[in-house]
């Protein structure tokens, strides 16, 4: 039977990764998530607590695209439609917090 599904499969089409990868990507992305909740709590991150959680935060939302929504395997322009506004919706955050002094 798996015969058949490789036989199916169009050239340019890539296998994608079984269970065990999946695993390892939800294990990093809760290392990550808890890396961010120690980093909250750590009262000498204050001054970088935002530049930090916002790479944390982008690094688990390029691992979920990448991975769980299949964009590794698909057409660039996909990653792209969500990485420009990814980096868009950054800066705009960055300079709100600026604005108001938050940051």
């Amino acid at each position: 039977m798996s015969e058949h599904h490789e036989s199916t499969r169009s050239p340019g089409e890539h296998a994608h990764p079984g269970a065990k990868e999946y695993l390892g990507i939800a294990v990093v992305l809760t290392v990550i998530t808890a890396v961010e909740v120690a980093v909250y709590y750590v009262p000498a991150m204050r001054p970088m607590l935002v530049p930090v959680l916002l790479v944390l935060s982008a690094v688990k939302f390029s691992l979920v695209a990448m991975f769980y929504m299949h964009l590794k395997f698909d057409h660039r322009l996909f990653s792209w439609l969500f990485v420009v506004p990814m980096i868009l919706m950054s800066l705009i955050v960055i300079g709100l917090l600026r604005l108001f002094g938050h940051w």
